[in-house]
């Protein structure tokens, strides 16, 4: 007649997780019934993520032959209540276990029982009742209080305290146990006409049950009580039945069976089983296909008293039959804790909680409830309390500083309004500038010797090479696209590579001048300006080949990088074939390279019209910047890595017009006396 016992097991479990109480305390009853319990109960915790942070069995009734070893039992018990992490004790019991419990602590100090009042929360099953017999009338129950009870459902009867106060010794002479229930609560005894009175309290018949403490007596129904009341109510309606049963059966037989046999227990079962009725209280009472009677658990909250006394207060419902996954109702505001905590939550746990920023770290050798709180690596972060694990931010986010939410990231590129991007774009103009002074120079002074040896073509368009190529840089500090991305690299490879096909014409035609001057040479026809834009025109073409394949297979492309900068997203320059870059960065350096080698040959010549020594300088900076050029390119990302490389094209092609055309100009605007044909020939003075 009461709920099946294991549905309250998973109120308890929903009853921790409501209110987030991982490290739990268990005293149950040494008997079949609590051994049954813990094996119950303790996988549905660690299912939960829940410990026990001890299992304390005790005795089923109180021995006074064990008196020595209740003492001991009680001084662990005591360490149990001195355990500040342990806050929530989970009690399975019997209707003695309250009692015996009281009864054992009491031994700890007989003398100063009040100061067992410890900060702890009990959760208690169904089978325990708050009674207290004997001496233990004198103890108070604060230990109790704000205590959770899970007990059958239960409702108001109507009159049924109107029948609690007829009930009086006096007019129920042939109940034994009113007599001996009578003389324990009210500690005196009742006259016996058959025996002599003697001295002592003397009961009057007229007591009021209701004066009664509730350790001894409760003048509401309890679940217990409700469930005897439908039971003698389902008895009687089974037996009614099988009256009406009997009836119909001696009608159909006729005078040949005048009535059936004795009624034995076992006959009244198939009636009891398919019971359907309303009790008084309005509700219904029926099996369901399990023969366990429908129906759910109330969760009571124990507030005690000094006198002993106590109330129970509904605040919430255990109905296993609920749909969905939540098994109870509770209002967690009305419930009244242990005065000790001053009406705050308590917490039950192993150790504080890890607040968002670190994540569990399991203890060695202790159970998972117990953890140390690490901080986050880096670039994690946690947002919740006791995460097991931190988790990286999503790609366009970045953990903030105490590691506990994301922050968007900033896209990012290298610009013009930027300090970086400022310098860079002022050295890329003043460049270009003197570049174009430099060329003014040269056309207002075209016909000194000086401007008109070596080509003076080939000069004005390695003059314009050098120019678009200081302008170039810009192409990298502006906001990558998809035009900027596939014309920079390309137009970088080619213009520069024209440069050095102009540089190594210059040289080619110093060493062939200077061989044509000999006497009966054959040089002399190839010595002029075909040859010039024939060596600059073939050697651009090749390079202009090269990046046509690239672009046409595998060109650059803007993306968005996550990764390099933990703040930021880099909007930057996918090179699309890395192996096509290098192709064109190494045909380049072939290049240099070859004009270097020409030049340092040709640098004795002894005609002092010969740039062989400058063009070796030029050639020798080149090839250290873009040397230099290559680990660094690779061991950079993002921003650095466009800065390095206008910061190369930059420096190569101030190196290549420093060390070209400074001396020149030295010459055509300081000293142009110099800038004379006789004087440019030695040995002819």
């Amino acid at each position: 007649m009461v709920p099946n016992e294991d549905n309250q097991y998973v109120g308890i479990i929903e009853l921790l997780q409501y209110f987030k109480w991982s490290w739990i305390g268990i005293f149950a009853v040494d008997n079949n019934s609590g051994e049954h319990f813990l094996q119950t109960i303790e996988p549905l915790l660690s299912e939960k993520r829940m410990c026990s942070a001890f299992i304390q069995r005790i005795p089923q009734l109180a021995r006074l032959d064990k008196m020595q070893e209740y003492a001991r039992l009680a001084g662990d018990i005591y360490m149990h209540f001195t355990n500040e992490n342990v806050t929530v004790f989970l009690l399975y019991g019997a209707s003695l276990t309250i009692s015996w419990l009281r009864s054992v602590l009491f031994l700890v100090d007989p003398e100063n029982t009040e100061k067992i009042t410890f900060q702890k929360v009990w959760i208690m099953t169904s089978e325990i009742d708050f009674i207290l017999t004997g001496f233990q009338k004198r103890l108070d129950l604060e230990l109790f209080y704000g205590s959770l009870s899970f007990t059958p459902h239960s409702k108001n009867i109507l009159a049924f305290k109107d029948f609690l106060h007829t009930i009086k010794p006096n007019t129920i002479k042939e109940d034994r146990f009113i007599k001996d229930f009578w003389e324990e609560a009210f500690d005196c005894f009742l006259p016996d006409p058959e025996k002599v009175i003697g001295d002592g309290n003397v009961c009057t018949g007229e007591e009021n049950l209701e004066s009664l403490p509730g350790s001894q007596f409760e003048m509401s129904m309890t679940g217990h009580s409700y469930s005897i009341y439908n039971g003698v109510y389902a008895v009687a309606h089974s037996l009614h039945d099988l009256s009406l049963f009997r009836s119909k059966h001696r009608t159909r037989v006729g005078d040949h069976v005048s009535e059936l046999p004795d009624l034995q227990p076992w006959q009244l079962q198939p009636f009891l089983q398919g019971i359907a009725f309303n009790n008084s209280a309005g509700e219904l009472v029926s099996f369901n296909d399990k023969r366990e009677v429908k129906g759910g658990f109330d969760i009571m909250n124990i507030v005690t008293f000094p006198n002993s006394s106590f109330q129970r207060v509904k605040v919430g419902m255990l109905d296993p039959s609920a749909s969905g996954g939540k098994k109870i109702t509770l209002n967690g505001d009305t419930i009244l804790w242990h005065r000790d905590f001053n009406q705050v939550l308590p917490f039950s746990l192993c150790n504080e909680h890890c607040h968002p920023g670190n994540w569990k770290k399991r203890k060695e050798g202790e159970k998972f409830c117990c953890y140390d709180c690490v901080p986050c690596p880096e670039g994690k972060m946690s947002n919740t309390m006791d995460v097991d694990d931190c988790f990286q931010c999503p790609e366009d986010q970045y953990a903030n500083r105490d590691q506990d939410g994301c922050i968007p990231k900033k896209i990012t590129f290298l610009s013009y309004a930027e300090p970086l991007g400022i310098a860079l774009v002022s050295i890329s103009l003043s460049f270009s500038l003197i570049t174009a002074f430099v060329f003014w120079s040269f056309i207002k002074h075209k016909d000194s010797p000086i401007v008109k040896a070596n080509n003076r073509d080939l000069t004005y368009i390695l003059l314009l090479s050098i120019l678009l190529c200081f302008l170039t840089s810009s192409l990298f500090l502006v906001q990558p696209g998809k035009v900027t991305c596939f014309l920079r690299q390309s137009a970088f490879g080619i213009i520069f590579s024209f440069a050095v096909s102009c540089v190594l014409a210059k040289t080619i035609i110093v060493s062939l001048a200077f061989m044509a001057t000999k006497p009966g040479s054959r040089m002399r026809r190839w010595v002029g300006k075909r040859l010039a834009f024939s060596i600059v025109f073939s050697c651009s073409l090749l390079q202009a080949s090269i990046c046509t394949v690239w672009l046409s297979t595998s060109p650059p492309f803007p993306e968005l990088d996550m990764h390099s900068i933990t703040e930021e997203i880099l909007l930057q320059c996918n090179e699309g074939s890395s192996s096509m870059f290098y192709c064109v960065l190494g045909y380049m350096g072939l290049l240099a390279i070859a004009s270097f080698i020409v030049a340092f040959l040709a640098r004795k010549l002894p005609d002092s019209f010969n740039e062989a020594k400058f063009i070796t300088f030029s050639m020798l900076a080149f090839c250290s910047v873009w040397i230099s050029f290559v680990p660094t390119y690779l061991s950079t990302r993002g921003k650095a890595m466009v800065a390095v490389e206008v910061f190369s094209i930059l420096s190569s092609g101030a190196g290549l017009l420093c060390c070209i055309f400074f001396p020149k100009c030295y010459i055509i605007m300081l000293r142009p006396e110099l800038s004379k044909r006789k004087l440019l020939i030695r040995g002819k003075e």
